[in-house]
Formats: C-alpha cells, sequence, structure tokens
C-alpha cells in the first residue's frame, strides 16, 4: 500500500471555509439558495485545490464537480443542501466555542465537505481524484443519482464525506430506505344525519395502519414504522380522505421487495374504501461487503478506527449497491445531525482530513 505522510493542515483555514459555506443557507429544493450554495461551493473548492469546479444544472439546484485531471480513480462524495430552512442561521449562527463548531448544517455535512477539500490540497498531485457535492441529498438525490451511480462506476471508489458514526467510527454499511404514502380515499357524509350513508377514510386508515405496522421485522433489521397520519376536515364530517405516511428501512434487497410487494397488496376493509401507494426504498441497502477494502486500508491508516453498520441512508447506498468499493462516515466527527444542537469537534478535524488524503494515495497506488 502506498504509506501517506500526515501533512500540517491548517485548522484556522479549515474553520474559515466551514464558517463560509454555512453562512450561505441551503435548505433543499430552495433552488435560488441551493444555487447560491453551490457557488460558494465552487469557489471555495477552487480557492483550495486550484482547478475550475463546473455546476451541474439539476431541477433541486446545482450540483458542483470538480476534477483533479487524468484517468478518474476515486470519487469524494458529499452534498451542499441541508434540512434548516430560511432563517436559522439568524437564530443559531457559526460559532466556535469550547472546542466545537455550531451552525446549520456543520456536521451534516459542510464539516467533512471542508476536510475533504483541506485533504486534497495537502497532495501535490490531485490526478485521478472526482469531487461531486450534491444539491438534493437530504430528499432522496433524485436528481442527482444518475450522475453518482455514473461518476462512481467510472472511478471505481467512492469516499463519503457524512459525518462520523456516534462513536466517530466509520460507516461500513447502510440499511436500505424510503418513504411510503398510503392514501385513503372515502365518501364524506354529515356523521350526525347520516353516517352510514358515509365511507370513513380515518376508520380504513385505523386498519390499514395495524396491518402496515405488523409487515415489522426487527429480527432481521426491517422496520416499518408509520409516522404520519392525517383525515377528515370537521368533527361533524365522516372523514372523506386519510394519509399515512411509513419510514421504510432494509438490510437486504429481499426484505425491500418483500414489504414493497406488501404495500402494493393493500386491501380495503370497508366496501368502497379505495388505496393508493406512492413511494417505496427508493435508496437500496449499502452492504457492508462494499466497504471491506477501503475500510481495511483506512485502519491502516489510522490504527483504532472502528466502523459500523447504521439505519440512516446516504448517497453511498448508491455507489455501495453497484458493487463500487465504498467508505462512508470519512466527515466531521460530531454530532446533532438535523438538530440545534449539531456540532463538530475542531480538534479532530485534521486528523480527518489527513484520514481522506491518505486514503486518496492508497486507492491510486493500487490501481
Amino acid at each position: 500500500m502506498t504509506t501517506h505522510t500526515t501533512a500540517q493542515i491548517s485548522v484556522d483555514g479549515m474553520l474559515e471555509d466551514l464558517r463560509t459555506l454555512v453562512e450561505v443557507e441551503s435548505p433543499s429544493l430552495d433552488v435560488d439558495a441551493v444555487t447560491a450554495s453551490a457557488k460558494t461551493v465552487a469557489a471555495v473548492v477552487e480557492s483550495r485545490l486550484g482547478r475550475r469546479a463546473v455546476l451541474v444544472e439539476g431541477e433541486a439546484g446545482p450540483h458542483v464537480r470538480w476534477s483533479g485531471g487524468g484517468d478518474p480513480k476515486v470519487l469524494i462524495l458529499g452534498h451542499h443542501d441541508t434540512v434548516f430552512p430560511l432563517g436559522t442561521l439568524e437564530r443559531r449562527p457559526f460559532r466556535v466555542q469550547d472546542g466545537r463548531a455550531t451552525g446549520p448544517g456543520v456536521f451534516d455535512m459542510l464539516g467533512g465537505l471542508v476536510q475533504a477539500i483541506h485533504g486534497l490540497a495537502s497532495l501535490d498531485d490531485r490526478s485521478g481524484i472526482e469531487i461531486l457535492v450534491t444539491a438534493d441529498e437530504e430528499v432522496g438525490s433524485a436528481t442527482s443519482r444518475a450522475l453518482i451511480e455514473e461518476r462512481a462506476l467510472a472511478c471505481g471508489a467512492v469516499l463519503v464525506l457524512e459525518g462520523a458514526a456516534d462513536d466517530g467510527g466509520l460507516k461500513t454499511g447502510r440499511k436500505g430506505c424510503g418513504t411510503v404514502e398510503v392514501s385513503i380515499t372515502g365518501r364524506a357524509s354529515h356523521a350526525g344525519l347520516e353516517p352510514e350513508a358515509g365511507i370513513n377514510a380515518l376508520v380504513e386508515a385505523a386498519h390499514q395502519v395495524l396491518e402496515i405496522a405488523s409487515l415489522n421485522r426487527p429480527e432481521i433489521g426491517t422496520t416499518v414504522t408509520p409516522t404520519v397520519a392525517t383525515a377528515g376536515t370537521a368533527s361533524n364530517v365522516v372523514a372523506a380522505a386519510a394519509t399515512i405516511t411509513v419510514d421504510v428501512r432494509v438490510e437486504s434487497a429481499g426484505e425491500k421487495d418483500r414489504v414493497e410487494s406488501a404495500f402494493a397488496a393493500l386491501t380495503p376493509r370497508l366496501d368502497g374504501a379505495v388505496i393508493t401507494v406512492r413511494g417505496g426504498v427508493h435508496r437500496p441497502p449499502m452492504p457492508e461487503s462494499s466497504a471491506a477494502e477501503l475500510f481495511a486500508l483506512a485502519q491502516q491508516l489510522l490504527p483504532g478506527i472502528g466502523g459500523k453498520k447504521v439505519g440512516g441512508g446516504s448517497d453511498g447506498n448508491f455507489t455501495g449497491a453497484l458493487g463500487v468499493p465504498t467508505l462512508d462516515g470519512l466527515g466531521a466527527v460530531g454530532g446533532g445531525a438535523h438538530a440545534d444542537h449539531e456540532y463538530v469537534i475542531v480538534d479532530l478535524m485534521a486528523e480527518r482530513a489527513n484520514l481522506v488524503a491518505g486514503l486518496v494515495k492508497a486507492i491510486r497506488g493500487s490501481r
């Protein structure tokens, strides 16, 4: 394996760039905000790595793509959209205090992007490296999936800069995940004068929630969890419509097929009710086998670093499912993803930047 000499990476420089990215808010699907964010990400990449970054337009906003030239051998994969609405920054500005950097998006996943950029900047030779920073990961990657898969197959290895696991370890596997929406159409009637004339979508939804919950198989890693339900319009009207939203997580392609088939087979209990199902497991499972080779390299570079399978999804699900070697969780060490207490541990930023640089050198040396 090609060894990597730890470089002196400026933590102050990383914090400067992290502040720059955080202070351009980027809520998913706000195209104007995400466009401004993409331009900022591209400017930071160009300033540190010295080659032009290209904006790839998409319906959800631009993706940022950069190449170090030469034959592609490793893809650095991340996203610049965040879950926080415009105005969050005013309430929760970027700060560095008590060894932690805080602010919207620092952990998921702007800190990881900054670490990767600075790690790559420490390399004299950046050929064979590609960076892809997408605009819609937090909402399912519908506009970026094809590009992600294309570049992953072209490069042959993927490093995903999502935040580290809770214990600071890497993410060596992920469940497949998705959202299913079950809509029920009934018929309204006066709840006092003629309730029998209606078809109560709320009652039908109650039957279906129990049926859906029975699809759980936690002993094999499958969770099917009804999370949101809406029904009805007024207290004296039989509900004409109801909707059930369901979070689905699976560890195998077989369970994906079983659960999706079960949703498709849902049958109304009330005469005249109609059920419509939309969605499914849109991120396939990322098998641990896809991470084995790269995780072994990471353990040589940073002895003692751990790895674990996690329930959350990322764009690594797509690349790992293709059979492309994929290692996830290489981003910031911290916590609080999607929460107000989101944070990054500053003292570990340089170590993780060096880990990315070392992995890139090792991958290029083996291909």
